[in-house]
């Protein structure tokens, strides 16, 4: 159909229905401003290609919003995890109150190497405390010499009569407890061997938090058939003190005459703190000495001073005790192989009053 007739068609019939209603055609309103004339582009566009492009633009647009809706949720998912563990852990006023209440306890205590210090000078626990809080280091080896860790037999301290006793084991493949160090103490505290120990089998756990024992340790460590013998030779003819001795003995695989053990686990005295079960050496060492130990990993060296000072201070009922269990045996009473001052000067005041 040519568009000259078509137009003319269109005209005629405009007239036609504005003659109907009594109205002169007119133009469509706002046609001009419904459909504005696009925009000239120096390209061409096909049919259809301006609704693609604003379908894909929604596309990207919905597609963009849920990608950030997604990092929004992970990023408050993060924010959520790393801030409620930190809530979590907070101590409260009254938790952080008996922690910092500990920790004063703990330095307003003497250790086991400065209360024997302190007994051998007339000086009592308390007293120490209140006068340097339980922070003075002192010399515990014998004749100003100072421990030496892992030193095997001292070469300036001397044995006596008495002697204390403490290991320190590990885990080993079997399942049991092996021998990874032991230390002995005379009567005044000074060291007299200290050694780490190879343990016969695979360790597979050390312990370290609490034994103090590490495979660095094992570098100087002896064998366990050294230690065994030169152990075996210290307690040979003398009175040993231990903590629950059986079990150090258990692991250097050796025996001890029963009459010449002093356990400070089965005194009665001791048992009573505990309700009649075995109390533990920390407890004793806090109720009856004064004596904080045992705070991080163990010193062997420490728990055998603090077993010699609670055997020291409650010797008239050990000595009690084993005159029960072995009528027979001599009161060791004075016999500490050093030479107790208090015991001789009381011998010489006698002697001269014979006289």
């Amino acid at each position: 159909m040519d568009s000259k007739n078509l137009s003319s068609n269109w005209k005629q019939l405009q007239a036609k229905l504005a003659a109907e209603k009594g109205k002169s055609p007119s133009k469509p309103k706002d046609e001009t401003k419904k459909q504005p004339a696009p925009k000239s582009t120096s390209k061409t566009t096909k049919p259809g290609s301006t609704s693609i492009k604003s379908s894909e633009s929604k596309k990207r647009k919905i597609i963009s919003s849920e990608l950030e809706a997604e990092s929004s949720k992970k990023r408050t998912r993060r924010d959520t995890d790393s801030t409620v563990p930190k809530k979590r852990n907070r101590p409260s006023m009254e938790e952080s109150q008996q922690v910092n209440g500990a920790k004063n306890d703990a330095q307003a205590k003497p250790s086991a190497s400065l209360a024997l210090w302190a007994e051998d000078n007339d000086i009592s626990p308390k007293a120490l405390a209140e006068a340097y809080g339980g922070n003075l280091t002192l010399v515990a080896g014998s004749g100003g010499t100072k421990d030496v860790v892992n030193e095997g037999l001292s070469k300036t301290a001397q044995i006596g009569k008495y002697i204390s006793l403490d290991c320190e084991m590990v885990e080993v493949e079997s399942g049991r407890s092996a021998l990874a160090r032991v230390s002995i103490v005379n009567y005044h505290g000074h060291q007299i061997y200290d050694s780490f120990v190879i343990p016969q089998e695979r360790v597979t756990d050390w312990r370290t938090p609490i034994s103090g024992v590490s495979p660095a340790s094992m570098k100087t460590a002896r064998t366990f058939a050294t230690v065994q013998t030169e152990v075996s030779e210290i307690m040979e003819g003398r009175i040993l003190i231990g903590h629950a001795v059986k079990h150090d003995l258990e692991v250097l695989l050796l025996s001890h005459p029963r009459r010449d053990l002093r356990d400070t686990s089965r005194l009665p005295e001791f048992r009573k703190l505990a309700m009649g079960k075995t109390p533990g050496l920390r407890k004793l060492a806090r109720e009856v000495l004064g004596v904080e130990i045992q705070g991080g990993e163990h010193s062997s060296v420490e728990d055998a001073r603090a077993t010699m000072l609670l055997f020291r201070k409650f010797k008239d009922a050990f000595d009690r005790e084993n005159a029960k269990k072995f009528p027979g045996a001599k009161a060791a009473a004075g016999q500490d192989g050093e030479g107790s001052k208090k015991n001789n000067a009381k011998k010489k005041k006698k002697k001269k009053g014979k006289k």
